[in-house]
């Protein structure tokens, strides 16, 4: 075995390395052991979860933007107010860092090993006595943290983030559609409408000077543009049927056939317009906006699936920090990129399995005793194999 001195002449070509094996050949190997140890997490740990930070950022902001501009169409359309989408957003982030965080931190280890390789400072590692062994140790801690905080946000902050998000929805919906229009403005109000208001009251309930113009077809099926103003307009719902209605004081309503010279003109004091039919509300019970305790005292099989989902997001960082470690061991001629296609189409397969699964089980195809542990054993047993292999052959080999 070579001697703390030898070990430490192979180092030089690399500062960090050249670190760890002066303090073997500085204190002796029995307190150098210990010392190592403490060296090696600080540095693999920063090097994984600096470049995990830098792959969930990207991907975040990714999603977000997607998510950003699906809700800001439905803004523009009037389905919701504008002053909600920061809202929105914020309690949607526990959802989108419960996907994006297991990824990051697979990538994270891929890439930061990766490079590690490639500098030949894993090669180092290893002659200056850390054991393949020890360094899975010391991905597997902060993969432990990941996983806690993945599983904070499966467990509880995604649930309640998707259950108020869906109650404020409902609740503006219930509320003044006209609410997300912009007095001094025509804005495209969604179903062929065109909507103008010239300034809203104090309490921002009623509309004054407003303008409609919509397209409409007759019952004979011949279409029509019907323009209409009023002084006045506010929005009830019928409690009956559940529609919502803007009623309109002291205006006309026009009617126009296009290719013809002539119009029908209505002189009213008041006039109420549908703008929608009732629609069924979102089920607030349903198991994706359940509690984890609800879900765990549920029989039903939607709830069984929902809770293993929620379960298996915290396991699904463990298992793939497994897979990433041996993954991770490249040639340096081969590049730090080479083997991130198939791990991602691995990690890829492994969500698309798993989201199967959730939908078999809520269906009652498979039993929710079987579930998605299979699943997470397979993979676990490709992580073994994979360990086993790199351990075998010699991590720096």
């Amino acid at each position: 075995m070579p001697t703390a001195d030898c070990r430490c002449r192979m180092a030089p070509v690399y500062d960090k390395a050249w670190r760890h094996c002066m303090v073997i050949g500085a204190n002796g190997v029995g307190i150098a052991n210990r010392e190592i140890v403490l060296i090696i997490f600080r540095y693999l740990t920063r090097e994984i979860l600096m470049t995990m930070a830098a792959v969930a950022g990207v991907l975040l902001l990714v999603i977000m933007g997607s998510r950003f501009i699906r809700y800001f169409g439905n803004a523009a359309e009037g389905e919701i107010p504008a002053s909600i989408l920061g809202t929105l957003m914020l309690y949607h982030l526990p959802g989108f860092l419960e996907l994006i965080l297991p990824l990051a931190f697979f990538l994270g280890i891929l890439l930061a090993y990766g490079q590690l390789y490639l500098n030949s400072e894993i090669t180092v590692l290893v002659a200056c006595g850390t054991s393949p062994n020890r360094l899975l140790q010391v991905s597997l801690l902060p993969a432990l943290l990941v996983a806690v905080l993945v599983g904070v946000c499966s467990l509880w902050l995604t649930p309640a983030g998707a259950l108020h998000n869906e109650r404020l929805i409902q609740e503006q919906q219930s509320r003044l559609d006209f609410t997300a229009l912009t007095p001094g403005r025509f804005q495209d109000f969604g179903e062929g409408r065109t909507a103008y208001t010239e300034d809203f009251n104090d309490d921002q309930t009623r509309m004054q000077q407003v303008f409609i113009s919509e397209r409409q077809s007759r019952s004979d099926g011949t279409p029509e543009n019907v323009v209409t103003r009023a002084t006045e307009g506010y929005q009830t719902v019928d409690e009956d049927t559940g529609s919502r209605f803007l009623v309109l004081s002291d205006g006309e309503r026009y009617s126009v056939d296009p290719g013809r010279y002539e119009a029908e003109r209505l002189q009213f004091d008041t006039y109420a317009v549908r703008l929608s039919r009732a629609d069924p509300e979102s089920d607030l019970e349903a198991p994706e906006f359940a509690s984890t305790p609800v879900l765990w005292r549920a029989e039903n099989g939607e709830a069984k699936a929902q809770l293993q989902w929620r379960l298996s997001m915290p396991l699904m960082v463990l298992i793939l920090t497994l897979i990433a470690q041996p993954l991770s061991r490249v040639n340096p001629r081969q590049g730090r990129f080479a083997k991130l296609l198939p791990a991602i189409f691995l990690h890829v397969s492994y969500l698309s399995l798993l989201l199967t699964m959730m939908d078999a089980i809520a269906r009652g195809a498979i039993l929710s005793a079987i579930g998605m542990w299979p699943i997470h054993a397979g993979y676990l047993l490709i992580g073994i194999v994979l360990v086993h292999r790199s351990q075998t052959r010699g991590i720096s080999g």
